[in-house]
C-alpha cells in the first residue's frame, strides 16, 4: 500500500512518499507517518538537515488520497487540523527541510512543499491547487503561506484558477530555489543538504526559529526578539568555535554537529 519512509545518508535524512504507484497521494495513515516523520528528525541529534522527496519518478505528491482522505474530511469525521504535524503548521522542527520534487506536486503536496526551507525541482515537476474544482480549499497550510511567500496576484491565480504551472513557472514565482535535470535532482538535494550539515547547527536552528517566528510581530517587538536570538547565537560554544577556527584559518568543527562534522560534499 505504501507509506512513508525515512532513510539516513550521513547526518541528512531523507524523508519519501512511497506509494509510486498512486503517485504518492496520502493516506490517512500516511498523514499520520509523515507527522512522525518529522517529529523524528526534530528529536534525533544525528539528523542535521532532512530532504523531503517522493518515489518514483512521477510524482512528489499529489496531495490527499480523493477514495480515503478527502471522503474523511468531507464526511465531518474529523478536521483537517489534525494534519497539522504533517503540514508542519506550528512546527518546532528548526532543522533545515530541503523539498527535492520530482514529478506532479499538487493540492497536499503542494502545500506540503510551501513548509520546507529549500526547494529544488526537477525540470519535469508541475505544480498546482486544484482544490476549488472539487468544492474544496488547500487549507494545509496554504491559505496562511502562500500569500507570505510569492506575490498575492501569483498567489491567487493559483488557488482560484487551479491551473497547473512548469518547474520553470515555479521558478520565476519565486516558489523554488533551483530547477535542475531529472536524473541530476536527488543528487543536488544531497549536496546542498551536506553543505548544511558542515555550517553551525546552532546558527542555522536560530535563523529558522527566528523567522517562523519574528514574521507576524510589529516591528518595533521583532527587532527586540532579534537581538535576543541573536546574543543567544553570538554567546554559543558553536560562535566561540567558528571565530577561534576562522582566526586559525582552519575548518571550524562545530560543537552543536558532536566537534567532528566536516564537508563531505
Amino acid at each position: 500500500m505504501g507509506g512513508i519512509t525515512l532513510d539516513r545518508d550521513g547526518a541528512v535524512g531523507i524523508i519519501r512518499f512511497d506509494r509510486p504507484g498512486k503517485l504518492n497521494a496520502l493516506t490517512l495513515a500516511m498523514y499520520e507517518e509523515l507527522g512522525a516523520a518529522f517529529a523524528e528528525v526534530r528529536g534525533d541529534d544525528s539528523i542535521a538537515v532532512a530532504i523531503l522527496t517522493g518515489s518514483g519518478d512521477r510524482a512528489f505528491c499529489v496531495g490527499a488520497d480523493l477514495t480515503e482522505s478527502i471522503p474523511a474530511l468531507a464526511q465531518g469525521r474529523f478536521d483537517i487540523s489534525e494534519w497539522d504535524a504533517a503540514h508542519q503548521k506550528h512546527t518546532t522542527l528548526f532543522k533545515p527541510v530541503i523539498a527535492a520534487i520530482n514529478g506532479l506536486c499538487l493540492g497536499g503536496g503542494f502545500e506540503i512543499m510551501l513548509s520546507t526551507d529549500i526547494r529544488i525541482a526537477a525540470d519535469t515537476a508541475e505544480f498546482g491547487l486544484p482544490e476549488s474544482g472539487v468544492g474544496v480549499v488547500p487549507a494545509g497550510g496554504t491559505l496562511t503561506r502562500l500569500t507570505r511567500q510569492i506575490p498575492y496576484a501569483w498567489a491567487m491565480e493559483l488557488m482560484l484558477q487551479g491551473d497547473r504551472i512548469s518547474a520553470a513557472q515555479a521558478l520565476r514565482y519565486g516558489l523554488l530555489n533551483e530547477v535542475v535535470p531529472a536524473p541530476a535532482l536527488l543528487e543536488s538535494a544531497l549536496d546542498r543538504a551536506h553543505r548544511l550539515v558542515a555550517r553551525s547547527g546552532t546558527a542555522l536552528g536560530i535563523i529558522k526559529e527566528a523567522v517562523l517566528r519574528l514574521g507576524d510581530l510589529p516591528q518595533d517587538q521583532a527587532f527586540h526578539s532579534e537581538a535576543l536570538y541573536g546574543q543567544k547565537a553570538f554567546t554559543s560554544p558553536d560562535a566561540r568555535e567558528g571565530i577561534a577556527a576562522f582566526t586559525q584559518r582552519r575548518a571550524p568543527n562545530f560543537p552543536s554537529r558532536g566537534g567532528t562534522v566536516k564537508p563531505t560534499r
